[in-house]
């Protein structure tokens, strides 16, 4: 039979423990430990806040951030790469015969497909009951070509 908890009361009294306990173990008060509030930047704590702020105004919002990440997210699946590298190649393949190219089932094409185009990174025509692809445009072409450049650069050593 379940009793009736407060569980409140026993989260308090856990934190108090735990506080007690990095207290006299470590040295450790709450006080002490680093907060993660953004908003509390002492002037002082800051070696050069011109450079600071002005990087503040210039970097991404962290919306903008998320969706760039996704889009990387995107490309870094090999099967993705491979396919958005063989339309870069071709200019415009359709689904079976991108699948050939990659080695993939048309089915999985056609769904990897789909989340590139609504991620923005190719776009699609249709021709009767045929569907071709074609990449987005020329900035994803300069995006794989410096990653694959700097990839080759870093394994060029490498036997």
């Amino acid at each position: 039979m379940l009793h009736n908890v407060d569980y409140g009361r026993l989260s308090q009294a856990f934190h108090i423990s735990i506080s007690e306990h990095m207290n006299e173990c470590y040295g450790i008060s709450e006080s002490t430990i680093p907060t993660m509030d953004h908003e509390e930047h002492p002037e002082e704590r800051l070696i050069d806040p011109e450079r600071v702020y002005a990087v503040m105004e210039r970097i991404l919002s962290e919306d903008e951030a998320g969706e760039l990440a996704a889009r990387f997210q995107l490309l870094a699946d090999p099967i993705r790469v491979r396919m958005v590298y063989a339309l870069l190649e071709a200019g415009e393949l359709s689904v079976g015969d991108l699948a050939r190219v990659v080695g993939s089932s048309e089915s999985a094409t056609s769904h990897q497909l789909r989340q590139l185009r609504l991620a923005g990174l190719v776009r699609s025509r249709k021709a009767g009951r045929v569907v071709f692809y074609r990449v987005a445009d020329t900035h994803v072409r300069l995006l794989l070509d410096v990653a694959v450049e700097h990839y080759l650069h870093d394994h060029e050593d490498r036997p």
